[in-house]
């Protein structure tokens, strides 16, 4: 929360405490896979169930998985990544209600200040998963989807997962904000809809192992 009373300059040490303090804890962790969605959807859910899997294939293939570390699909991807592997983190953020930190995590972070959490999310981004949510699931999607179409970073597979969730959206993007000339058409291969866990995790694994090989060899 925006705390009133803390003078500007202490304002910006505690935002440097915080990108300090998650760089730290997080130096070890060379990539990972980020998954989002609704804290909302509960584990008798069919998309809770399928991001459950998404981080457990992800997590016994050695890919590093991060959520919000909240409920609902954070929850599920953290549970299905935890004691596969790979490491299950949670970068969690102090809310006035709705989050609270999920036990399936290795390593739990917690952030004031959504912007210092965004850019801990991007450092260590090898994949961008996203699954039905709200107004935070769009607000990280789009995100992203802006610093890889503006160079910002560079390009990463982005999956949607969720064909019926994200169609009419996908439809707004293509009938309305391409045909109005605001995007390109190669603007909407920046991301891939998938309604399989397997398939997903897939491509994540594959390009993750893609990145390491081109690490290596720099």
């Amino acid at each position: 929360m925006f705390d009133k009373k803390m003078p500007e300059a202490w304002r910006v040490l505690r935002i440097q405490s915080e990108i300090v303090d998650g760089i730290e804890h997080l130096i070890k962790v060379r990539y990972a896979a980020i998954l989002f969605g609704s804290a909302r959807l509960t584990p008798d859910n069919p998309h809770y169930q399928a991001a459950e899997k998404f981080g457990r294939l992800l997590s016994q293939s050695g890919v590093n998985v991060i959520t919000g570390g909240g409920p609902g699909i954070m929850e599920a991807a953290n549970k299905g990544a935890h004691n596969q592997g790979a490491k299950s983190i949670g970068l969690n953020i102090s809310l006035p209600m709705e989050q609270a930190a999920n036990p399936y995590q290795d390593i739990s972070l917690y952030f004031r200040y959504f912007f210092v959490r965004k850019f801990m999310f991007m450092k260590h981004a090898v994949a961008f998963v996203i699954f039905p949510g709200g107004y935070g699931t769009l607000d990280e999607m789009f995100e992203v989807l802006t610093l890889i179409q503006t160079g910002k970073s560079e390009p990463f597979p982005i999956i949607l997962y969720g064909r019926d969730y994200w169609a009419g959206l996908i439809d707004w993007l293509r009938h309305t904000m391409l045909a109005s000339g605001c995007i390109s058409e190669s603007d909407l291969d920046l991301f891939k809809v998938v309604d399989d866990a397997e398939e997903g995790a897939k491509i994540v694994i594959d390009y993750y192992h893609q990145r390491l090989k081109t690490a290596d060899e720099e």
